[in-house]
């Protein structure tokens, strides 16, 4: 465009002084004259510049992102068919109150008791918790269906706990082993109580000879003088409690500890109570007499023991 306009200028002042040398030397009018006539004119030819067009101002950066315009991370893909990590069930409730027995101290044994219970002795005992109740039928259920667990009986093709259940599901379960006690009371987060526990929640620190006193009455225990000829619902004897509160500790059905017979310190007792296999037993049973009913009677069996009359609580 600016080449084109000087050659559009350069022309016309050409053609100016064309014009001019046309007039025979003869001036503009108005104009004095010199010599042989007026001058001749000459243009001289102005160039002009034009108005360069600004260039196109540079095209806008883009920007860098900040951080917070990081694009953001595509989700990982889901896993077709893949397997999910199976969560441990929870563990069936069970209900049974425990009660807590304070630390103290009481005479364990008694003179008043076959040999085995002598000497009679001090004993300390630190504060533990324990089962109010025994374990019932419908407990130790909830513990089976949950584990698949078979009793030390059902394995010896033995009469099972399972035959003392149809409408007994709160009477104690029977027919328990050792071996089957100790493996509810760890799939319940407790322990069988040791004989000296177990003896002195029974009989408290006054060192009584039953737990509810120290004279025998046959209403306050399920044991052979009430008639029943079995089990009853636990808890059924309120009256019988022990100092602590603790039911059945006289009656319904022997209880497993984790103790094993040994003689107390000075007894020298040629008996068949002890054993390197034979865990202490207390409190008697339904079919028993008086004497087994006392707080200070030891029994004993293998781990294996399992009667109709025999079964257990939790300690903790």
């Amino acid at each position: 465009m600016r080449k084109g306009f000087l050659v559009t200028v350069t022309l016309f002042m050409i053609l100016l002084a064309l014009a001019a040398c046309g007039d025979g030397g003869t001036g503009l009018p108005g104009q004095p004259g010199t010599g042989g006539g007026e001058p001749t004119v000459i243009f001289t030819p102005i160039v002009i510049a034009a108005t360069p067009t600004p260039p196109p101002p540079p095209p806008t950066p883009t920007p860098r992102p900040k951080p917070t315009d990081a694009p953001t991370k595509a989700a990982e893909p889901t896993q077709v068919g893949a397997t999910a990590v199976p969560t441990e069930a929870p563990k069936p409730s069970i209900d049974t109150p425990m009660l807590d027995i304070p630390a103290g101290s009481f005479q364990m044994g008694s003179d008043a008791g076959t040999a085995d219970s002598k000497p009679p002795h001090k004993v300390d005992v630190a504060a533990f918790m324990l089962d109010q109740l025994e374990v019932t039928n419908g407990d130790f259920k909830k513990f089976v269906d949950a584990t698949g667990y078979k009793t030390d009986a059902e394995k010896e093709d033995q009469k099972a706990w399972t035959a003392y259940v149809e409408g007994k599901e709160n009477h104690p379960a029977v027919k328990i082993s050792w071996n089957d006690a100790n493996e509810f009371c760890k799939w319940v987060g407790k322990r069988l109580p040791t004989e000296a526990e177990w003896e002195y929640a029974a009989r408290g620190a006054k060192n009584l000879g039953f737990p509810y006193g120290n004279d025998f009455d046959p209403k306050k225990q399920n044991g052979k003088e009430s008639g029943l000829r079995g089990t009853a619902v636990v808890g059924s004897y309120p009256a019988g409690a022990s100092p602590f509160g603790v039911l059945d500790m006289a009656g319904n059905v022997w209880e497993w500890t984790s103790t094993k017979a040994e003689h107390y310190p000075g007894n020298t007792t040629d008996s068949k109570l002890y054993g390197d296999n034979n865990y202490i037993l207390r409190g008697g049973g339904w079919f028993d007499a008086e004497n087994f009913l006392t707080a200070y009677y030891r029994n004993s069996g293998v781990p294996t023991t399992a009667n109709d009359d025999l079964g257990f609580r939790c300690a903790k």
